[in-house]
C-alpha cells in the first residue's frame, strides 16, 4: 500500500506542484538547447552552404567579429562561448530541477523509481515534458480531493 503525504507536508504541496512544473519546463529546454548545441558541434557543418558529417563541427560565439551572435567553426571562439554557457547553465538548472522533484516526490512519499525517473528526466531529451505531464496529474488529484490544500492553491 503506497504511503499517504504527510499532514504536516500536505499545504506545501501546491507550491511544491508549481516549482516542480516550472523547473521542468526550463530545464527540459536548456536540455533541448544544448541537444541542438552538440548536434552542430559533433555533427554537422556546412560545406558549400550544404549541411555534411565533417570531423570540425560548430560553435556559438556571442559578442564576437561576427555579430552579437554567430556560429563559427569548433575551437576558434574569441569572445564568449555560447556552447559552453548553455552546458553551464543547464548543469545549475538540473541541480535546481532535481531538488524541485526530490521536494515533490518527498512530499507525496512514492516510490523511489519515480524519483529516478523524474531525475532522467533532466539528461533525456524531451522526458522532463512526459514525466511532468504524468506525474503531476495525480499531485492535482491529490490536491483537489484534498480540502487542507486548498488555501495554499489559491
Amino acid at each position: 500500500m503506497p504511503l499517504a503525504p504527510r499532514p504536516v507536508d500536505v499545504p506545501k504541496i501546491p507550491g511544491a506542484l508549481k516549482f516542480y512544473k516550472v523547473m521542468s519546463y526550463v530545464t527540459g529546454s536548456f536540455l533541448l538547447l544544448l541537444l541542438g548545441e552538440m548536434i552542430l558541434k559533433y555533427s554537422l557543418a556546412f560545406k558549400g552552404g550544404v549541411p555534411t558529417l565533417l570531423p570540425t563541427g560548430y560553435e556559438i560565439e556571442i559578442g564576437g567579429a561576427f555579430g552579437f551572435i554567430a556560429l563559427v567553426p569548433a575551437g576558434t571562439v574569441t569572445a564568449v562561448n555560447g556552447s559552453t554557457a548553455i552546458l553551464i547553465v543547464h548543469g545549475w538548472l538540473y541541480v535546481i530541477y532535481l531538488f524541485s522533484g526530490f521536494r515533490l516526490w518527498a512530499m507525496m512519499r512514492w516510490p523511489v523509481l519515480k524519483f529516478l525517473i523524474i531525475a532522467l528526466g533532466g539528461i533525456v531529451p524531451g522526458l522532463s515534458f512526459v514525466v511532468e505531464h504524468f506525474y503531476k496529474k495525480p499531485v492535482e488529484e491529490f490536491i483537489k480531493n484534498n480540502p487542507s490544500t486548498q488555501g495554499a492553491a489559491a
